[in-house]
């Protein structure tokens, strides 16, 4: 009897879901998503563009928010085929190996994201707390260094989820309730015990995201405390003012990534509503929301723009 219940029930593939109850304006909801990755697809890589083609943006901030740009890209390209396959095609169906890459992508892009964030805690860290070693100590190969142990981190942690899943019975309905698929969702899927899984997950964000959220707090209470000993209050909001992007970008990456941690973890009666809002916004908006913030605030990055404008129109 066992062998038959699990020939009947374990399938090969995981269903996706939309926005719960919304099922009939999906065709209208798509067209949102369509608009946000249009513009967060365009904004980021207008900030590559103009970082790579402009010398006078080739500092580390600015190869810093250019990191960020990409890893941004890469969560919309990894997300897009699912969650626009759902409301424009009701495309529900995800294989398991399909699901497994598109956890693993998500996540080693989500850590690395958190990495970039604490890289560019770090530059404003030694551009206010010791501003006459800063091209010293952030030199162009110091930055590589940096910037490629991160893409290693992230995907040396995130690298045995999907084998670890993978060995998994799945004899459920296997239905998730995103339009993507997580590793805290996808596990919850299994008939076969998964403390290991869950033991893992937890170590591996607070030893990445809970450890980075922590150094960046550090790095801001030290920018905080040397940007108050200076004597000029001009001078020292002018220094607080260059940290206004990158914590905009802090707030918008960790709120919605822990809210939705704890969720899947402890809220067993939460509204499915407010998970399915949460991890939209935990993916798309920091990709959507970056490039502009940084854009509106940062003078040597509008200067950019400007002229990569200007020689457009020289030019037609």
């Amino acid at each position: 009897m066992s062998a038959v219940n699990d020939t009947k029930f374990n399938s090969a593939v995981f269903l996706l879901t939309g926005i719960p109850g919304q099922e009939d304006v999906h065709l209208w909801i798509s067209v949102s998503f369509c608009l946000v990755y249009v513009i967060s697809i365009v904004g980021n890589s207008v900030i590559l563009f103009i970082i790579k083609t402009d010398a006078s943006l080739h500092e580390p901030m600015y190869i810093f928010l250019s990191m960020l740009a990409i890893t941004d890209l890469g969560i919309l390209i990894s997300t897009m085929p699912t969650i626009l396959g759902i409301y424009l095609f009701n495309s529900r169906e995800i294989s398991f190996e399909a699901c497994f890459a598109q956890l693993f992508f998500i996540h080693s892009l989500q850590l690395n994201e958190s990495s970039m964030l604490l890289l560019m805690a770090f530059d404003r860290f030694v551009a206010i707390c010791n501003p006459l070693r800063y091209t010293s100590i952030l030199t162009v190969q110091t930055i590589d260094n940096m910037g490629l142990i991160s893409v290693l981190r992230s995907l040396t942690v995130i690298f045995p989820i999907p084998f670890l899943l993978k060995r998994f019975r799945y004899c459920r309905a296997n239905v998730l309730s995103h339009s993507y698929c997580l590793h805290a969702e996808v596990m919850k899927m299994a008939c076969s015990d998964i403390s290991v899984n869950s033991i893992y997950g937890l170590f591996i964000t607070f030893l990445t995201v809970g450890l980075d959220l922590l150094l960046i707090l550090l790095s801001y209470v030290m920018i905080l405390n040397t940007a108050l000993s200076i004597a000029s209050n001009a001078e020292c909001l002018r220094a607080l003012n260059t940290c206004v992007s990158h914590l905009c970008a802090v707030l918008l990456f960790y709120t919605p990534m822990i809210g939705l941690s704890v969720i899947h973890r402890f809220g067993k009666g939460s509204s499915p509503l407010l998970q399915t809002v949460l991890s939209y916004i935990s993916l798309l908006l920091p990709p959507l929301i970056n490039p502009i913030v940084y854009s509106m605030k940062s003078r040597h990055l509008r200067a950019g723009i400007s002229r990569a404008l200007v020689k457009c129109r020289v030019s037609s």
